[in-house]
């Protein structure tokens, strides 16, 4: 016998959660290692070994005491599947279609800023293991990464674009401009984090990764935004009288260096690493948004709008007549308001209530594909991977990536073939009951 290595999936084909089994027991069977655990408990514990205490902290940790993460993943242990019997499901098909574009599982790779923290090739890892994949990757404006290299790997493969709304317009308007330029198929706007929210374990460290250069790649490589850093280490006068610098201060400093673009050696004799952490620490969000403020997405762009962060029905109500494309039900995974809502407990209202106007999308709390299910069952359109896929990206780079997409990929093939559904649109709330 010889080793599988990883297959697309084909239409016409085996089913994929057939394909994935067989690919770990065979090689299995070979002694042939596996690094990407397939449980989300040792997914995670292999992580945190692969990863520093302050990393894995800034991707595991949630706000607060962490009543949030810990609801989203509560919320579906309240919802019990029931399988249906005799049913013709030989041939299952996951493919779902989104603006415009069919895509074989109703997965996306939802935005997650500082990969570099996970591995070094960042979101470049990622992008490759979602074309490899099939699945599109929503582009963090907090990328290790720029959205233009991570295009550059991903050929025709389907991706989006996440905004963080600048307080700046010409840097939201270059953003918008630069993610049409590189294909991106859809605007999702975060909307629950103008400010951050109160996150416990990265305070115990005092680390935050931007302060540092980290996660602010999009906008060094951002015109827009470098003629605002460049005014700003312009302006800088004289240094005033400084205590002298500690090790930890000189550290920050290196590696402010040695994350702006260009050369080291330039860049540690220049003030522009500096001014371009400080300008982005400055115009990185804004609390001002109202609902009218939308209007100006519409005139600075043709991409689909689709708001993430909605938690309320009658939000989701305010965001179709906004006219908007889509939303996204997520609370950001438990990281910015502690004690609210499991998004799952709220998307079927929301789903009620928008009535079939737009896609209904889902992220938090999803670790394995019955969780998926689940999701689709109570009406999300499609469903965002978070945390896992970061674990993977961190045991085994983009290798790590797409066995974690092909894992729950797996799991929710199987889970809709023992529970009697052969495509995503036989998914309903009549598989599921409530306890």
């Amino acid at each position: 016998m010889t080793p599988i290595t990883r297959r697309p999936s084909m239409p016409g084909g085996d089913p994929i959660g057939r394909r994935v089994q067989s690919r770990i027991y065979r090689n299995g069977a070979l002694g042939v290692p596996m690094p990407t655990p397939r449980s989300p408990g040792a997914l995670e514990d292999a992580a945190r070994k692969k990863m520093s205490a302050r990393a894995f902290a800034y991707v595991a940790g949630s706000a607060g005491a962490e009543r949030t993460a810990r609801a989203n993943t509560d919320a579906f242990d309240r919802w019990e599947i029931v399988p249906r019997m005799l049913r013709d499901v030989a041939e299952r098909d996951m493919g779902v279609d989104l603006f415009g574009r069919h895509h074989p599982t109703p997965f996306l790779l939802s935005p997650i800023g500082v990969q570099e923290l996970a591995h070094p090739d960042a979101d470049v890892a990622t992008a490759r293991a979602a074309a490899a994949t099939g699945v599109p990757m929503i582009f963090s404006t907090q990328a290790s990464r720029s959205m233009e290299e991570c295009a550059a790997v991903m050929g025709e493969a389907s991706r989006w674009f996440q905004l963080y709304w600048s307080s700046d317009d010409d840097v939201v308007v270059s953003f918008l401009e630069r993610a049409e330029d590189c294909g991106c198929e859809a605007l999702v706007v975060t909307l629950d984090t103008h400010v951050l929210g109160w996150r416990p374990r990265d305070l115990d460290k005092a680390f935050l990764p931007f302060a540092h250069g980290m996660g602010i790649a999009q906008y060094t490589s951002d015109p827009a935004f470098m003629r605002l850093a460049t005014a700003r280490a312009e302006r800088a006068g004289p240094a005033e009288p400084r205590p002298r610098p500690t090790p930890a201060a000189i550290r920050t400093l290196l590696a402010m260096t040695r994350r702006h673009p260009g050369r080291f050696t330039d860049n540690i004799r220049s003030a522009m690493p500096q001014a371009a952490v400080e300008t982005f620490l400055d115009v990185f969000s804004r609390s001002t948004l109202t609902w009218d403020d939308l209007d100006f997405l519409r005139e600075h762009t043709t991409l689909p709008i689709v708001l993430k962060g909605i938690q309320d029905p009658h939000d989701a109500v305010r965001a179709v007549d906004a006219g908007m494309d889509g939303i996204v039900v997520s609370n950001h995974g438990g990281r910015q308001v502690d004690g609210a809502i499991g998004s799952l407990t709220v998307l079927p209202e929301i789903v009620a209530r928008v009535g079939g106007a737009f896609p209904v999308l889902f992220d938090s709390g999803v670790r394995t594909g019955a969780d998926a299910f689940k999701a689709l069952a109570l009406g999300a359109t499609a469903v965002g991977i978070g945390r896992p896929y970061m674990y993977g990206l961190a045991i085994d780079g983009s290798a790590g990536v797409e066995a974690v997409v092909d894992h729950l990929a797996a799991e929710l093939d199987l889970t809709m073939a023992l529970a009697g559904a052969s495509a995503i649109g036989d998914i309903d709330a009549s598989f599921l009951r409530h306890r």
